[in-house]
């Protein structure tokens, strides 16, 4: 059905009256409002009058990347523990208050950003602004709370990690593929080092980048721009700016990518052989104009989907790969990765066959560059996606904070269907010889094995 003439001519057909809306139309509603309290707080108000419930979700400009060395973790640990108490909020109250008030509440730690999100009714807004402004600079932890939280977090590296195959590959692929870039950490952190965090290390890291001067607010829904900066300014507003707080972050950057690298590993859970391949390439943050958007519509027209040049090529025509895709992440501070992948539809023994035809696949690109319907196709693709993610009140809010917490304008971010629009043919066969280079990546085989590893022994218990 997907790849069907018809269904295809239609696609083109939705596109290009996709690619006729004037620009004003793709990002006409909701309108944002941007202001910045006198604290340094800079806040985005997204009306959406639709409902009465609000998404609130404050965003810190700080990540896994911005740790200590040898404290790998501490940015997720303090995630954990700011659901933990204040001198206002109760020890674990924090969740139940906001479930109490019919509300959901989460948070979510990566490499560049942190956040905390709330989605409640319009009329409970105020009550987790002031809440959630509370446990900004007043966080109260004891030495039994924190050791029982590490306890916490290493269990969960055990699950989420230790337990996955995949998960450990990705790990190692990413050790990998940086020379000095903390990318190279996982999020969750090294279990040696996890192991050894201490109530000094969270507050320190705490202290230095939680302020108001080093996050973004983001509200979306029933509300309007006065009615959010008056209840911001009434709770956000008391909390004094942070002069420790640097204007930007002080990370390594890595040498000149020389050698392709490879890593192997085996497992008996692994289930079926795989093929993966990353590349270190530009971000949005670090690309040269219409560069990341170029690598977006590459990797959608090359691996993104049934339609997708990998997935016919591997799976449709020679059957050597029972699935394969890939995609670009252009959403780092420093760096971006393009990432492709392939399960060998035989053994092992097929993984040789299956890399050198997703490198075939790749130099036919590199060569002859992608066609004016592929491009279409993927843009419209990419533009209706933005259209649709309007509707949605916890994607529009995502969609600001992160790029604003990274350092992109308002402006960047709602232009982005008209820089899709700028990208030719020419711009995407350029990027694919830049950045398809060998030497920018790391190729891994992940295989299954017959005998016990390391990863499958018991994990110490935990203490209750």
């Amino acid at each position: 059905m997907m790849n069907s003439p018809g269904v295809l001519r239609l696609l083109t057909w939705i596109g290009s009256i996709m690619l006729a809306i004037a620009p004003s139309q793709l990002h006409a509603q909701p309108r944002t409002s941007e202001f910045t309290l006198d604290n340094g707080l800079q806040v985005v108000v997204i009306p959406d009058h639709r409902a009465p419930v609000v998404t609130h979700m404050i965003w810190y400009k700080v990540g896994a990347a911005d740790e200590p060395k040898g404290v790998s973790g501490i940015a997720h640990f303090l995630e954990h523990l700011m659901f933990k108490s204040t001198d206002k909020i109760p020890l674990g109250e924090f969740s139940k208050i906001v479930a109490r008030l019919g509300g959901q509440d989460n948070a979510f730690t990566g490499h560049d950003v942190t956040s905390y999100f709330q989605r409640i009714s319009k009329d409970r807004l105020e009550t987790v602004m002031d809440m959630e402004a509370d446990r900004m600079v007043n966080l109260r932890l004891t030495e039994k709370e924190v050791l029982t939280e590490r306890d916490v977090i290493l269990e969960e590296r055990r699950s989420r990690i230790e337990n996955n195959p995949a998960a450990i590959m990705d790990e190692q692929m990413n050790a990998a593929l940086y020379y000095s870039h903390p990318y190279g950490i996982p999020v969750i952190g090294w279990e040696h080092e996890m192991a050894k965090l201490s109530p000094h290390d969270a507050l320190t890291f705490y202290k230095h980048f939680y302020a108001p001067n080093n996050a973004v607010l983001v509200v979306a829904g029933d509300v309007t721009a006065d009615e959010v900066k008056a209840l911001a300014e009434k709770t956000y507003g008391k909390i004094p700016r942070n002069p420790t707080v640097g204007a930007t972050r002080e990370r390594p950057t890595d040498p000149p990518q020389r050698a392709a690298r490879r890593v192997e590993y085996s497992d008996p859970r692994a289930g079926k052989a795989s093929f993966h391949r990353d590349y270190v390439v530009p971000s949005y943050m670090t690309a040269k104009p219409g560069e990341a958007e170029a690598l977006d519509l590459l990797m959608k027209i090359a691996a993104d989907g049934p339609t997708s040049r990998v997935y016919k090529r591997l799976v449709v025509e020679d059957k050597i790969a029972s699935s394969a895709g890939g995609s670009y992440s252009g959403s780092g501070l420093d760096y971006g990765t393009i990432s492709l992948y392939a399960i060998a539809a035989g053994g092992s023994d097929d993984l040789p066959k299956v890399e050198a035809a997703i490198d075939k696949v790749l130099a036919e690109i590199r060569e002859n560059g992608v066609t004016e319907a592929e491009l279409n196709r993927a843009r419209s693709s990419y533009i209706a996606d933005y259209i649709y993610e309007n509707d949605d009140q916890a994607s529009l809010a995502r969609r600001y904070g992160w790029g604003l917490a990274l350092g992109r304008t308002v402006q960047q971010i709602e232009g982005w269907p008209d820089a899709l629009k700028k990208v030719t043919v020419d711009d995407i066969k350029r990027a694919a010889n830049a950045y398809l280079d060998l030497k920018r990546s790391v190729t891994g085989y992940l295989t299954p094995s017959e005998g016990p590893t390391h990863a499958e022994q018991p994990a110490p218990k935990s203490r209750s």
